[in-house]
C-alpha cells in the first residue's frame, strides 16, 4: 500500500480529523503567499513584507502599511479551490472536526466549512480603534490612505494578527483541544516555520500524523506519512459517501 492509498484508508475510517492549513492552500485559489518575494514586489516595496505587516510599522506608518495590505492582502475576488470545498463536504458528514488555518481570507468559510478556527484572524473584519464600530473587507479596499470610521473618525484596523501581536488565547485553546483530541491530523500547505502556530503540532497525541506539502518541512521527520503534491488534488481523491 503506497502513501496515497494508506491516506485514504484513514480517511475512510476515521470521523475524528483535524485539518491544519496554511498559505499554501489558498495559493491554488490565485492568492500569492505574501512571504515570495518576486521582481514586482522588490519594484514596490522599500521594505521586506514580514517589517510592513508588524505592529511597530503599523503605528509608523500606516500609509504605507495600507498600500502594501490592499495590494497583496486583500484578494476579494478569489474563490474556494477543491482543497477547501472537500473539507467543507468532510464536515457536513460529520468526519472532519474542525479547521484550523493560518489564513485570513475566509475561503474555508465560502466553501461551506462552518468550525474554522483563524489563528491569524481575517481581512473580513475590521473595527474602529476608537468606539469599536465593525466594517468589511470593501471598506478598507475602497478606502485611500488610512480607512478613517464613519461615525467618529478613528482609525480602522483590520482583525489580522500582525507580527509582534500575540494570537487569540481563546482561539489557540480551541484549537490545541481539537488537535489533542483528533484521531487523524491533516497538515496542509503550511511550511511549519512560523511560531506559536507552528507549535500547535506538539499537542497532537495520534498516530496518524500527515503532512501534504510540495516542499519540505522541519517537521517532516515526524509524520506517519508524508505525501508530496498539490493539496487540492490530493485531498480530491477522497470519497464522501
Amino acid at each position: 500500500m503506497n502513501q496515497l492509498e494508506q491516506f485514504l484508508k484513514w480517511m475512510r475510517e476515521s470521523d475524528n480529523i483535524v485539518f491544519f492549513g496554511g498559505a499554501g492552500v489558498s495559493t491554488e485559489s490565485g492568492i500569492p503567499d505574501f512571504r515570495s518575494v518576486d521582481g514586482l514586489y522588490n519594484q514596490e516595496y522599500d521594505y521586506p513584507p514580514e517589517m510592513i505587516l508588524s505592529h511597530t510599522f503599523y503605528l509608523k506608518n500606516k500609509p504605507e502599511f495600507y498600500r502594501f495590505y490592499r495590494n497583496k492582502m486583500l484578494c476579494l475576488g478569489a474563490k474556494p479551490n477543491a482543497a477547501h470545498k472537500k473539507l467543507a463536504e468532510l464536515e457536513a458528514i460529520g468526519k472532519l472536526k474542525a479547521v484550523i488555518t493560518q489564513n485570513i481570507d475566509g475561503l474555508h468559510q465560502a466553501a461551506g466549512s462552518r468550525e474554522v478556527l483563524e489563528l491569524h484572524g481575517s481581512v473580513h473584519r475590521n473595527y474602529c480603534q476608537t468606539c469599536g464600530k465593525l466594517f468589511g473587507a470593501d471598506y478598507i479596499l475602497d478606502k485611500t490612505g488610512c480607512p478613517a470610521c464613519d461615525e467618529c473618525g478613528g482609525d480602522v484596523k483590520p482583525d489580522v494578527v500582525l507580527y509582534e501581536e500575540g494570537l487569540d488565547s481563546n482561539t489557540m485553546q480551541k484549537a490545541i483541544t481539537y488537535i489533542a483530541q483528533a484521531d487523524v491530523l491533516i497538515i496542509g500547505g503550511t511550511s511549519l516555520a512560523v511560531y506559536p502556530a507552528a507549535g500547535l503540532v506538539d499537542y497532537y497525541r495520534g498516530g496518524r500524523l500527515v503532512l501534504i506539502n510540495k516542499s519540505t518541512t522541519p517537521l517532516d521527520g515526524r509524520a506517519n506519512l508524508r505525501i508530496e503534491g498539490s493539496i487540492g488534488k490530493i485531498l480530491s481523491q477522497i470519497e464522501v459517501s
